[in-house]
């Protein structure tokens, strides 16, 4: 309680000033509307706000298997051999400062329109793809030097020395990166289905998008509110895990 209290308190204060705020400016309901109407929105839609957001967050937990497999399985691959990091690292790195929106249309045409959703999984896949990357590559060179050097003394194949050395060394790398990783993921997710447009998704992108074309902006804070809940309950998931396997290593 005593670490969840003052974030409480907080968001109870702004969410108070901003009710006040609204009702003595009288700000009109479609450009910024007070968070009694929000709630409303959230408990009348609150069915559909739901299946969309379980539609989002599947997609997301996709992309995020997605790509710790295949980014820690490469990072896993190219760590053996320093050429082949050297080799890898900049395509990682391109793919990750190349923007979802540009590469989303070939994505489209590759999945094709009665399938969205692979689209949608591949797209956010590709933004949480480096965090693991690079977060696994560099917890497998962070093993103690007097231990890579005692690893030596005995001969150790490079098998050895990865799953009983190396390894160990990377979990807390490769948590902290899947923890980046699964905010990407939620990111990427509604990027990319904003990106599709085509609706077939039927995620929390789609009733932003739906809600905003009919200035419906109670029903866009609604779905806000759904996304960043969700993000900060992955987080969460992902920081508990985080710190039961760190007391496990302790």
């Amino acid at each position: 309680m005593s670490r969840l209290l003052p974030p409480l308190l907080l968001t109870v204060l702004l969410l108070a000033a901003w009710e006040i705020a609204c009702r003595a400016l009288q700000t009109p309901v479609y450009l910024l509307p007070p968070p009694s109407a929000v709630g409303l929105a959230l408990v009348q839609r609150a069915p559909l706000l739901l299946s969309s957001a379980a539609a989002t967050f599947w997609m997301a937990f996709q992309a995020l298997v997605v790509a710790f497999a295949l980014g820690g399985g490469l990072a896993l691959a190219v760590s053996l051999h320093e050429t082949a990091e050297r080799a890898v690292r900049p395509l990682a790195v391109a793919l990750q400062v190349t923007p979802v929106v540009a590469i989303a249309p070939l994505v489209l045409i590759w999945t094709g329109l009665d399938h969205a959703d692979r689209a949608v999984v591949a797209l956010a896949a590709a933004v949480a793809f480096f965090p693991l990357f690079s977060g696994v590559l560099t917890g497998l060179r962070s093993a103690d030097a007097d231990l890579e050097r005692l690893f030596d003394l005995y001969g150790a194949s490079p098998l050895q020395r990865l799953i009983r050395l190396r390894l160990p060394a990377a979990l807390p790398f490769v948590l902290e990166g899947l923890r980046v990783a699964a905010g990407l993921s939620i990111i990427g997710a509604v990027v990319a289905e904003f990106v599709s447009g085509s609706g077939a998704t039927q995620g929390l992108a789609w009733r932003l998008l739906e809600a905003g074309n009919r200035l419906r902006t109670a029903d866009m804070l609604a779905a806000l509110f759904c996304l960043m809940f969700m993000g900060l309950a992955l987080h969460a998931v992902v920081g508990a895990l985080e710190r039961a396997v760190r007391r496990r290593l302790a």
